[in-house]
């Protein structure tokens, strides 16, 4: 399941701004596919932070609760304006890659229904370490 829809980024970045950002050809239509890849890239990215902590794929309601979309969204934009990007853009990106490293780490929480969370007293959680790739690391 993917953190955020097509629909989605529309409804956060506007029509217009995904036309210019995915119509290569010219023909006055989002490429759905460009988005499909973008936001498969954003899933890349957050799994990758939330592998070490939780067990993929999430519930669908954990995802709904969280602000899962909203970085799924940050990402897919920045990776579809590359090196294009506007500070503002990158900002947003680099938010979104600081709020998983929380989430990761245990001082960001995913909402009320966090699979992560201690469920009892005395409870001890491990995980194993991250894996090497993030958009960091390039």
């Amino acid at each position: 399941m993917s953190y955020a829809s097509p629909q989605e980024l529309i409804e956060r970045f506007g029509e217009q701004e995904l036309l210019q950002l995915t119509d290569q050809g010219g023909r006055g239509i989002i490429d759905s596919a460009a988005l499909d890849r973008a936001l498969a890239d954003a899933d890349r990215v957050i799994d990758s932070y939330l592998r070490a902590r939780y067990t993929l794929p999430l519930d669908a309601g954990v995802i709904a609760a969280s602000g899962l979309a909203l970085a799924a969204a940050n990402i897919a934009r920045y990776v579809l304006m590359g090196t294009q990007a506007p500070e503002e853009v990158r900002d947003r990106y680099r938010d979104a890659l600081a709020w998983l490293k929380d989430v990761q780490a245990g001082r960001a929480s995913l909402g009320a229904e966090d699979p992560a969370a201690p469920t009892g007293p005395g409870r001890i959680r491990t995980a194993e370490p991250q894996s090497g790739f993030d958009w960091d690391s390039y």
